[in-house]
């Protein structure tokens, strides 16, 4: 009887055993299944939006808005993840096969910032159209009660003009007194309109900073995507040019690279990449002006060429069109060609005045070309910037006394050296010496930034590292 007691009990708990691990599972993967489940339509979903030249069928503003919030950070976790991949495999020994493994990890990384950034300038289309929709309303309100204002005024002015006889004459004395009632009513209810007009002129004044705000951080995110774009194509290039390689080509390529003396060499008759500078210099002969400036401001070398090099290939645009049309800011580029806005009527007198003091003729003197960009159908933005420091005329004019004092002379926005010491004068205040990040940001964004635009910083900073090698091969073939 024990025995066979012994063996129902076995039985029954194997099949608890079971059932609970059925259980369990069955727990499990309805836990993790919609999770999975739900990452990969999220995925679907948010590259549908993507491909959309609009925003989301069949979705309300705010609920199209919060899946594009969803989509920007699906794909910024996705940046992560490859970005924290990359880290390992850099660590790893290096051989093609793992050149190549890293690039293409570049790539994806990349096409997920540069989604990301499409997903965010939907997002600000949005934000724009409706803040638009609020400045329109609150635009309205004020026309509207500034003709009850007019009206009563006139009624008011009306009933002033006439005697009290007047008044008296035409009708009771009860009339009288009623028409005395009713102007003190339009005196009361004028006030109140005043008082009101004021409030949603503030409001109105309030939006228009937001929609200023929300247009030059829409403005920011495509300058960023253009550079994620271009670094995704040298990225491209350089893995094709890897798969073409065998492992012992690579690693004599490699060997190669890491000699001293002809990496030296290469990089002292290396021309520094400024567009629309006449007389770009050699490496050597800008690093040389990065060390000059770095003995006034303190800002390390590698970081300004850094700077230099981001804004200078920004959008290849620097220099590369004329202000022409004084009133509206418009111009044409370099060959010639028709452009609709060049630089902002309200800046373009500081400009001339600038340009003309120093000797150069203002409608033949190139300034960055106008991003398009546009809400809901309306362009906005402006080009203008000026030399390879890409300071917009309103920053320089903080800054020219500064290098004409240290210079002794008039400071040239297009002068190369004047550039690189504004640069450097501009990246102190920002606080390059404490953190070169935020000063790079600063550069770009102003106080404030958004975590999508913060690829501009990392993009200056991993220049500046490979500036820094630069740096240090020339300064050990001169030893």
């Amino acid at each position: 009887m024990i025995g066979a007691g012994f063996i129902l009990y076995k039985e029954y708990t194997m099949s608890m055993n079971i059932s609970s691990k059925m259980f369990l599972s069955a727990l499990f993967l309805g836990l993790i299944l919609p999770v999975f489940v739900f990452a990969e339509e999220l995925e679907t979903t948010c590259a549908g939006l993507l491909e959309a030249d609009t925003g989301c069928q069949n979705k309300s503003t705010s609920e199209c808005q919060a899946l594009l919030e969803k989509c920007a950070a699906y794909y910024d976790e996705q940046s992560t993840k490859i970005s924290e991949d990359l880290t390992k495999t850099s660590q790893e020994k290096k051989t093609l096969q793992n050149q190549i493994y890293t690039l293409q990890k570049k790539v994806k990384n990349l096409n997920a910032q540069i989604s990301q950034s499409t997903v965010m300038v939907k997002d600000l289309g949005i934000q724009i159209q409706e803040t638009q929709g609020s400045i329109n309303s609150a635009s309205s309100k004020i026309e509207e009660a500034q003709e009850e204002i007019a009206g009563m005024l006139r009624d008011i002015a009306k009933e002033d003009k006439k005697s009290s006889i007047e008044v008296l004459l035409e009708g009771s004395l009860s009339d009288f007194f009623s028409n005395l009632a009713y102007l003190e009513g339009l005196n009361s209810k004028v006030q109140e309109l005043l008082d009101s007009t004021k409030e949603v002129q503030a409001y109105l004044e309030n939006q228009k900073t937001k929609m200023d705000d929300e247009k030059d951080e829409l403005e920011n995110t495509i300058k960023v995507q253009s550079l994620q774009k271009q670094e995704s194509e040298a990225v491209k290039k350089q893995q094709e040019s890897y798969l073409k390689l065998t492992e012992a080509q690579y690693q004599q390529q490699l060997k190669e690279k890491q000699s001293i003396e002809s990496k030296a060499k290469a990089i002292k008759e290396r021309i520094f990449d400024l567009i629309g500078v006449s007389d770009a210099p050699t490496f050597e002969e800008a690093y040389n002006m990065a060390k000059y400036v770095s003995g006034i401001t303190g800002v390390r070398p590698a970081f300004l060429l850094a700077i230099l090099t981001q804004e200078s290939n920004l959008g290849k645009n620097v220099g590369q069109c004329y202000v022409t049309n004084y009133e509206t800011g418009a111009g044409t580029d370099l060959k010639g060609n028709a452009k609709t806005r060049v630089m902002s009527p309200k800046t373009i007198p500081s400009f001339v005045e600038l340009v003309s003091s120093l000797g150069m003729e203002p409608k033949k003197t190139g300034v960055s070309c106008w991003i398009p960009m546009y809400s809901g159908g309306v362009p906005y933005g402006w080009g203008g910037a000026m030399g390879p420091a890409q300071f917009i005329i309103s920053t320089w004019n903080l800054y020219k006394n500064q290098v004409t004092a240290t210079l002794g002379r008039s400071a040239n926005p297009w002068n190369i050296k004047d550039a690189f010491l504004a640069s450097g004068f501009l990246l102190k205040d920002n606080g390059a010496s404490t953190s070169e990040f935020k000063a790079a940001m600063r550069y770009f964004s102003g106080a404030s930034w958004t975590r999508s635009e913060e690829f501009y910083g990392k993009s200056v900073l991993a220049i500046a590292a490979g500036y820094a090698d630069d740096i240090a091969a020339i300064e050990a073939s001169n030893k």
